[in-house]
């Protein structure tokens, strides 16, 4: 399984965590608590989102190492 990973400092990791769960659940299955959470969107692709209080990191996974790698090219 193909990953990237992307840490973002920020005060309010928490805060944005739940924000992109909340507006992912409308399309897709998610599960989330105040410091992790895991979008399923599907076709063997996610993202895991962990929070800290200094840092919000979002690791996108795709089972199609070409799909990730051309994710960034749309």
């Amino acid at each position: 399984m193909a990953s990237s990973t992307a840490t973002v400092a920020t005060q309010g990791a928490s805060r944005y965590l739940q924000q992109l769960c909340k507006h992912w659940s409308h399309r897709f299955p998610v599960t989330f608590d105040p410091n992790e959470g895991e979008i399923d969107f599907g076709g063997r692709q996610s993202v895991a989102l962990s929070a800290t209080e200094a840092l919000l990191v979002v690791t996108v996974r795709d089972d199609d190492e070409a799909g990730l790698a051309g994710a960034g090219r749309r």
